[in-house]
């Protein structure tokens, strides 16, 4: 009981993370359209945050197509997918103890 309860309340946490993650990413992918200042505190938080993941999935796979980076695009579709799987996974283990 104590730990099925825990690892619902550590699913919604991760949940939660993943979903806030996620809006940085859409937040600076826009920020980037309009090209701000790169020395505003908010925008450098921004690309702190999220370069890390862009770098990565740059190694990987090439993300320039035709000027335009797709690596928010991917790095959103991964977190989409790690929030469906390992999210439920966690639930459906938490309801089978």
């Amino acid at each position: 009981m104590i730990v099925s309860t825990f690892l619902m309340a550590l699913a919604n946490i991760f949940h939660s993370i993943i979903q806030i993650y996620i809006w940085v990413i859409i937040i600076s992918a826009l920020l980037s359209w309009v090209r701000p200042d790169p020395f505003n505190p908010i925008v450098s938080l921004l690309y702190r945050l999220t370069e890390p993941a862009y770098a990565l999935v740059r190694r990987v796979v090439p993300t320039a197509i035709g000027g335009f980076d797709v690596a928010p695009i991917i790095v959103l579709l991964g977190l989409q997918f790690i929030d469906q799987f390992a999210i439920t996974l966690l639930y459906k283990v938490a309801a089978g103890l």
